[in-house]
């Protein structure tokens, strides 16, 4: 579950993004449509608890994460929240095994091979394990990040631009895989996008919330 009421952020320097109400059912599906600067990503942030609202406010699963600080915010968002994120971020020296056991140890948690194999095997990934990142193909690399944020049963999944370095037919695969793998878990989603291919896809698959975002306009 998600809801914003008068939520607003000001990065240094910029205008002020104003961002319109929301209100997300448990294991519903948020689409977040705009063009690059409209405010995509900072809300995502906002969600996540990486940033922090200027005005307003956002609850994630019943919590603010506003209100959380330090250590108390990062482990809430490790145990409520998974994020696919634009830059996949997966490490070149390491398998993919081992990318994903990076989730435990960055949480402080021990490395859970049960759930590895279990998430690698439901996305098609299991025959991938040993592999190097660089080895893969763009699509199965997002599938691997997708892997990742999925491995600790997030009730919220944030996806920034997933389908931004993909072909069509990648793109297609990739956002089935999201919905189906959310929907099994019964997690919320939230997507940001500006890719129509995604737009449509995720349209086709389900009857999202749509939030559209503008670029804002210059400060004065």
């Amino acid at each position: 579950m998600i809801r914003t009421r008068g939520l607003a952020y000001t990065h240094p320097g910029g205008p002020r993004l104003r961002f319109a109400d929301v209100d997300v059912p448990t294991g519903g599906t948020l689409l977040l449509r705009g063009p690059s600067g409209s405010g995509k990503s900072t809300w995502l942030a906002l969600a996540s608890g990486l940033l922090t609202p200027h005005e307003g406010g956002i609850e994630v699963n019943g919590q603010s994460p506003g209100a959380l600080r330090g250590g108390a915010r990062d482990a809430w968002r490790g145990a409520t929240v998974g994020l696919l994120p634009q830059r996949l971020h997966l490490s070149a020296d390491l398998s993919v095994g081992q990318n994903l056991a990076l989730a435990y140890l960055a949480a402080g948690q021990p490395v859970d091979r049960r759930a590895i194999d279990d998430v690698l095997r439901a996305l098609g990934l299991d025959g991938l394990r040993d592999r190097r990142p660089h080895t893969l193909s763009g699509g199965q690399a997002q599938r691997v990040a997708l892997a990742r944020a999925l491995l600790r049963r997030p009730a919220v999944l944030l996806a920034d631009e997933p389908t931004a370095s993909l072909d069509d037919a990648a793109s297609e695969r990739v956002l089935a895989l999201l919905h189906h793998a959310v929907r099994q878990a019964g997690a919320t989603l939230v997507l940001a996008s500006h890719d129509a291919r995604a737009v449509a896809a995720i349209a086709r698959l389900g009857a999202p919330a749509m939030l559209d975002l503008a670029a804002p306009e210059a400060a004065a």
